[in-house]
């Protein structure tokens, strides 16, 4: 795959497609199970889902060209791999230029350019029932044949889906979910991945396969499609009957209506935000802000309201999981980042069911919260992070809805925690320490939680929670402040020390394929600027200024399309030198892959220089975000930086890599900065814990 001037070069298959006998007709596919293929890339060009919770399925747009994962019946697991398109005519394998186009919402568009032909495929969700549909246009006369390949994995697992041919139609089930993909179709056949699919069959230049079923396995079905202009629906459901009469409903229905419907949706949502900040100062700005809004909204479940998910991808190693991978999961983390995206845009409700999910379904009896749940809050991970303890209490202040039996659980867990604020993980989740971002999240805690306290009547807990928070405060910097570090002579804030000892040399292993063996005092990350952004240290602290210097010239990148930094020194959690995906498995030491720059880094950034006054700084910072955008508008996880495979087609500095986008704790962060800018100040940060030590 390749780039060039922001358009994917992909290839699509190019074979003879008329005059061929049908083949295998009623006959079951050989080759069961098929070969495993894991999901897509999790760089994803748009995401679809209907404003609605009656329609229960959300649609992914690949970068590449098609849909991948489809999500049903929740947002938590896919049911689909992929949906895609392939033209055939007598020249064989070519390449095409795939671009996508947001329409309005959270609509796409994206066309297929190929020598001599054109595709167009526009994509909605049915807001009255769980289908996906697929408007097509092609155009490029009768020597071109047309095919939709569609690759089930029912029920959040790849394997195990078997398939028909049904009236013409395509149904396939796996346990208690079916799906059923219906449209005008000249020839249809159900194989097995890599054996006896459709993609396998198009190589020879013959659709020579016209399997009526498949057993349980690898499932791939394929189309024949009629050309020139079809609608397609895939839609799910509890059984193939129902599927497929969902299916039928929903091309009856026709795509203008359902695509007016859908927008109509997304349009009233909008409408009920609060106006879009005044200093977003061109289009591409706007445009984001609504996205990232958008994005936030789609990101929520229908069934388990306020659980919403880091991002609906499955990247690198984690496409291999099945059933998906973590980024489908609730991290309290990340919902308090979505929560305050959501307050920030004017959502309050959602910001609500956020704060209600976990409080009321994923705080554990002890007080505490998970690494990470499953949409009904059952943990999945069994890390504690202390900053994941603290950050709803936060977030239950901000939003003025107190929560005060949870909030008294998460905040006396948090002062009663053996060695506190120690934490066994801290925000990154690969490492324990004492954290300059964990210690500033607990201190922020622990005195929202006494303000919570206090209006309630429990002066005893609120005096026990100050008493704790102050302690911690005047002990921060004795633990991550070094004073003998190698890359100042003036004090800085580390990323973390093992020991609370920064002067002291203790090393510790990387992880992510990172070194072994490293100096906890040459590892440093922006983390600490959540002092300044809680209320806890002043902007002005002599050693949070000189620790922005250092950061700087550790972790900055300078692209073309702005300034950046990287999580952590020597962080391996991003792809290879080569591009390749990242592995979990690597070993410390292997030093194989590489962390490249975050975005919503850039954002923390503007929110500390709105602190301290320099709200021109903090503008470039919010471009700089909008400029990180990929196709579709989406905002990533991170973007390249000027390491290999740096300068390559396809690789440019600042532009997405293939980590997972949308994400929405980036898009939250922008949200942010952007309503922070119109404010001038830090909105979300709790007053009562800037009054204590601000002043």
């Amino acid at each position: 795959m390749s780039r060039l001037n922001g358009t994917l070069f992909v290839p699509v298959v190019l074979v003879a497609a008329l005059g061929v006998a049908p083949a295998s007709v009623g006959t079951a596919a050989p080759g069961s199970p098929g070969i495993d293929q894991q999901y897509l890339p999790a760089s994803k060009s748009g995401l679809l889902t209907s404003r609605t919770t009656e329609s229960k399925v959300w649609a992914t747009v690949q970068r590449q060209g098609g849909l991948g994962e489809i999500f049903y019946p929740t947002i938590g697991g896919p049911s689909a791999r992929a949906l895609t398109f392939v033209v055939t005519t007598r020249g064989g394998v070519q390449r095409s230029r795939v671009r996508t186009e947001q329409l309005d919402g959270l609509r796409f568009r994206q066309t297929f350019d190929g020598a001599g032909w054109r595709l167009t495929a526009n994509y909605t969700t049915d807001p009255g029932r769980s289908s996906v549909l697929v408007d097509l246009h092609f155009a490029g006369g009768r020597a071109f044949g047309l095919y939709a390949v569609y690759d089930p994995a029912l029920g959040n697992s790849r394997g195990g889906d078997e398939g028909r041919t049904d009236g013409g139609a395509l149904v396939a089930s796996d346990g208690g979910v079916s799906s059923a993909l219906v449209g005008d179709f000249a020839a249809t056949s159900s194989g097995f991945a890599g054996v006896s699919d459709g993609h396998t069959d198009l190589r020879d230049g013959r659709m020579d396969w016209h399997y009526r079923s498949a057993g349980a396995g690898n499932l791939v079905q394929t189309a024949q499609l009629r050309g020139g202009h079809s609608v397609l629906a895939l839609s799910f459901a509890g059984s193939p009957t129902a599927a497929l009469g969902t299916a039928r409903q929903s091309l009856r229905a026709g795509f203008p209506r359902v695509a007016r419907d859908y927008a109509y949706g997304w349009k009233r949502y909008l409408a009920g935000l609060s106006d879009p900040p005044r200093v977003l100062r061109d289009a591409a700005q706007r445009q984001l802000y609504r996205t990232s809004a958008l994005v936030l909204a789609a990101a929520e479940d229908k069934t388990h309201r306020g659980a919403y998910v880091a991002a609906p991808a499955s990247p690198w190693a984690f496409g291999t999981d099945d059933p998906s991978g973590p980024y489908h999961l609730v991290w309290s983390r990340d919902l308090y980042q979505i929560a305050t995206g959501l307050l920030a845009a004017g959502d309050r409700a959602g910001a609500r069911r956020a704060l209600d999910f976990l409080f009321d379904v994923q705080q554990k009896p002890d007080g505490s919260f998970p690494q990470n749940s499953q949409l009904d809050g059952t943990p999945v991970w069994g890390g504690l992070q202390l900053d994941e303890v603290a950050l709803p209490i936060v977030l239950a202040y901000q939003a003025g809805s107190p929560h005060w039996s949870g909030v008294k659980k998460a905040a006396d867990f948090l002062v009663s925690y053996p060695g506190a604020p120690f934490t066994p993980q801290e925000r990154w989740e690969n490492q324990s320490g004492y954290s300059p971002n964990t210690i500033a999240t607990a201190i922020a805690g622990l005195v929202c939680a006494a303000s919570i306290a206090s209006s309630h009547g429990d002066r005893a807990s609120a005096d026990r929670y100050l008493r704790t928070a102050d302690s911690w405060r005047a002990a921060l910097k004795s633990w991550t402040v070094t004073t003998n570090g190698p890359y100042s002579s003036k004090p800085y804030f580390l990323r973390l020390t093992k020991d609370g000892k920064p002067n002291a040399g203790t090393t510790y292993n990387i992880g992510d394929s990172g070194p072994i063996g490293v100096d906890q005092r040459k590892v440093v990350d922006p983390g600490f600027l959540d002092l300044v952004r809680l209320g806890v240290l002043p902007p002005s602290d002599t050693d949070i200024v000189n620790s922005l210097t250092v950061v700087d010239k550790q972790l900055g990148v300078a692209t073309p399309r702005g300034f950046f930094w990287h999580r952590a020194s020597f962080d391996g959690f991003g792809e290879q030198l080569d591009g390749s995906q990242w592995e979990y498995n690597e070993p410390d030491g292997s030093l194989v892959s590489r962390g490249r720059a975050w975005p919503l880094l850039t954002g923390e950034r503007g929110e500390y220089e709105i602190a301290a006054g320099d709200l021109r700084a903090a503008r470039e910072r919010l471009a700089t975000m909008a400029r990180a955008t990929g196709p579709g508008g989406m905002l990533p996880e991170q973007v390249w930086d000027r390491t290999a495979p740096a300068g390559r087609p396809g690789f440019e500095p600042g532009t997405p890599t293939f980590s997972a986008t949308p994400l929405t704790w980036t898009h939250a962060q922008y949200l942010r900065l952007a309503r922070n800018l119109q404010e001038g100040r830090i909105t979300e940060q709790p007053d009562v814990v800037a009054d204590r030590y601000l002043g």
